[in-house]
């Protein structure tokens, strides 16, 4: 066998066992999520996009036991933050108190908050205030926390899933557009059909209550993170991504009628990286070492939607970001 044909095998292997991996570690969500495929595959993006996650949906809906069952399929420390308006930074990243040590003497020790875990829910983000908010922003955009000068690494895989509630909108604040671009994507949790319904309940009202196994662990989710950097990617498709990220942008030649009529300003360049490392993801998903124009179609509106800045006309009028982002993508062209 040739250096080139042994180099392709173990590329195939590779990409095999990728695959095998990220659908055991789906289907064992899906034991306890029922018909949120779409949810749980974005989330899983942003897990090994090494981005964090949004998700937008009324109470009920399964949010907080899909982020449990995730800790618990790659056997991963977890832990909920309860937003409330009176919570401060200190109750999430931790503070110095005074202990004794054993010769009577008085010290400083740091005492971890709950942002010491490898999967953190942040529950109702948007009903803390903004400066409690912030707290969260070095922890998601550089893995560390900084304590009286002191900066303290967290430990990785390190992935935030933050929630909020889109009906309830009295004593919240929204969230600032520096804080959402540091969200990977935006998943919009929808309502179970009928059949779902049933199947919710029938799992659980019974005496027999699936219960999610480890199928991965944390070292394997680091080694499936390096090997998504790794997909090829040829610059037409990088070029299409770039063409759909300025068709957001009203004062670029890209930019549709839409774009023109409703925005102030469209998504950032960190928009356009998740969208490109959610494309590579979605193309080993589905045993591919290469992207393709429909990974990138398909992940553009969870990647971009909460990036895009609406001007007055489009919040007077209500306008979606999804139908904005499906404009964009109608009118660019696939090939220069």
């Amino acid at each position: 066998m040739t250096n080139a044909a042994q180099a392709a095998k173990d590329i195939e292997d590779t990409v095999g066992t990728f695959t095998v991996d990220l659908r055991r570690l789906r289907d064992e969500i899906g034991k306890m999520i029922v018909g949120q495929d779409t949810i749980v595959e974005g989330v899983l993006m942003c897990l090994l996009g090494g981005g964090h996650a949004l998700l937008e949906g009324v109470p009920g809906l399964g949010k907080t036991m899909l982020v449990r069952t995730l800790s618990e399929c790659i056997h991963a420390s977890f832990s909920r933050i309860q937003f409330t308006p009176d919570l401060m930074p200190a109750d999430i990243v931790g503070t110095n108190v005074i202990v004794e040590d054993g010769q009577g003497g008085k010290r400083f020790e740091f005492q971890r908050g709950p942002i010491f875990a490898n999967i953190v829910l942040a529950d109702e983000i948007n009903r803390a205030t903004p400066k409690t908010q912030s707290a969260l922003l070095e922890a998601m955009s550089e893995g560390s926390v900084t304590v009286a000068k002191q900066t303290y690494k967290l430990e990785k895989p390190f992935f935030v899933l933050a929630t909020q509630n889109p009906l309830e909108m009295e004593g919240t604040y929204p969230l600032p557009e520096a804080q959402l671009d540091r969200f990977f994507m935006k998943l919009v949790v929808e309502f179970p059909t009928g059949d779902q319904l049933h199947t919710i309940l029938d799992r659980t009202t019974s005496d027999e209550v699936p219960s999610p196994q480890a199928v991965i662990d944390k070292p394997r989710v680091l080694s499936m993170r390096e090997l998504v950097r790794k997909v090829p990617l040829t610059r037409a498709i990088q070029d299409y991504a770039v063409r759909v990220l300025q068709a957001t942008h009203p004062d670029t030649a890209h930019a549709t009628a839409k774009t023109k009529k409703y925005l102030r300003y469209g998504a950032s360049p960190r928009g356009l990286q998740a969208m490109i490392l959610a494309a590579k993801i979605r193309s080993l998903l589905q045993g591919r070492y290469a992207v393709a124009i429909d990974d990138v179609r398909a992940v553009a509106a969870p990647t971009l939607r909460h990036r895009l800045i609406l001007n007055f006309e489009g919040e007077a009028e209500g306008i979606e970001a999804d139908a904005i982002i499906a404009e964009a993508l109608k009118d660019t062209r696939e090939v220069v």
